[in-house]
């Protein structure tokens, strides 16, 4: 699979990734040859480029729920740009709650783990994929931490509307996405600042949306740190949605971190993570599941056989090169080796190993 930047699209290329409007209507389908009319409207869309299939490659396995996935990815981009727009130019957001509680709709009541994909930014849609998923991802959270819907609403639409004043930086800021030094910190919390200006009760935005986003500011960006007795439990939710995908959005200054590697920092740092939140975010999305291919600290490369739901770094794994199968459940075969990463795709999907993981499981 190839990344291919807009401008040197070619007639016949297969596409990798489905593409939609805003609507969610299926625009090209995967596997489709490009077409000039294709390729132009590409460029309307504003795409950076597109994930394009060698000549050879099969088309990479997508789920159902994957596809639904992406694709409702897509209808909210569009809905909140429209909405974080409006209250840039001080006219009330129409359609945020709407949009709030579709993303909980989805995703708020789900009895199940879902593969949290994620999608391709340029400094000028960064802000508004990165709100969408964290959004969705304390959607997500706050289930499983048993949020009422009201309170579900409420932490959801902070999280729509918290970076709101990063649209407003300087595109010299804007363009190092979170990679700030001093300096642009100084003007990143004064922009943060003006932006939780905008959200007013007079636009139809409650006070505890205001709350929630003054919080985090305040543990992002301010001076000194709040009473740990007086930060909402909402706003912590929001801190570790927040990093977590900033830790594992595809940007393309390539500095993406896997998932494991951004919840190991999670777990690590539980001073400033609260870590039944932490806890609450690795039952919500797939990371060490079956079928996942991993490194190992002993330099190995081996496939998740059985996930481990009381300790997600310590799966039962089987080694590609030595057929040998560690239960990483064990204190003495973790002693000598653990999971360093998990392999990635260039689209940064997990590489997923089926047909050995069945081959696998009916010799058992």
């Amino acid at each position: 699979m190839l990344f291919v930047k807009t401008d040197e699209l070619k007639y016949g290329m297969r596409i990798a990734k489905p593409i939609y409007n805003k609507s969610g209507v299926l625009l090209y389908e995967r596997n489709t040859r490009l077409t000039l009319q294709g390729i132009e409207s590409v460029k309307n869309f504003g795409l950076l480029g597109l994930y394009i299939l060698e000549p050879a490659e099969p088309v990479p396995p997508m789920t159902e729920e994957d596809i639904d996935f992406e694709r409702f990815q897509t209808m909210a981009v569009f809905s909140v740009r429209e909405e974080l727009d409006s209250l840039i130019a001080g006219r009330e957001p129409k359609n945020i709650n709407r949009l709030a509680d579709a993303i909980n709709t989805n995703y708020g009541r789900l009895d199940h783990k879902i593969t949290f994909n994620q999608n391709l930014r340029s400094s000028t849609d960064y802000i508004y994929k990165h709100v969408i998923n964290v959004a969705i991802l304390c959607s997500l959270i706050s289930s499983q931490l048993h949020y009422s819907p009201s309170e579900q609403r409420e932490l959801v639409l902070a999280a729509l509307m918290h970076d709101i004043g990063k649209l407003m930086l300087p595109n010299k800021v804007k363009e190092k996405y979170d990679d700030y030094d001093t300096n642009d910190l100084i003007i990143v919390r004064k922009f943060q600042s003006d932006g939780l200006g905008l959200i007013r009760p007079e636009l139809g935005i409650d006070s505890g949306v205001r709350r929630i986003i003054a919080q985090i500011h305040k543990m992002e960006y301010g001076d000194g740190k709040i009473d740990d007795g007086k930060i909402l439990k909402s706003s912590k939710v929001l801190k570790v949605a927040n990093l977590f995908d900033s830790m594992t959005s595809m940007k393309l200054s390539g500095d993406t971190v896997s998932e494991i590697a951004a919840v190991k920092y999670l777990l690590v740092n539980r001073d400033e993570f609260d870590e039944e939140i932490v806890g609450a975010l690795v039952k919500s999305i797939n990371i060490l599941v079956p079928g996942v291919c991993v490194e190992l600290s002993n330099k190995e490369k081996a496939l998740v056989i059985s996930e481990n739901k009381q300790n997600l770094l310590r799966p039962v794994v089987l080694s590609f090169s030595t057929n040998q199968v560690y239960d990483l459940s064990n204190n003495g075969v973790y002693r000598r080796c653990q999971i360093s990463d998990i392999m990635k795709t260039m689209d940064n999907r997990i590489k997923v190993d089926k047909e050995t993981l069945n081959e696998y499981m009916n010799k058992r």
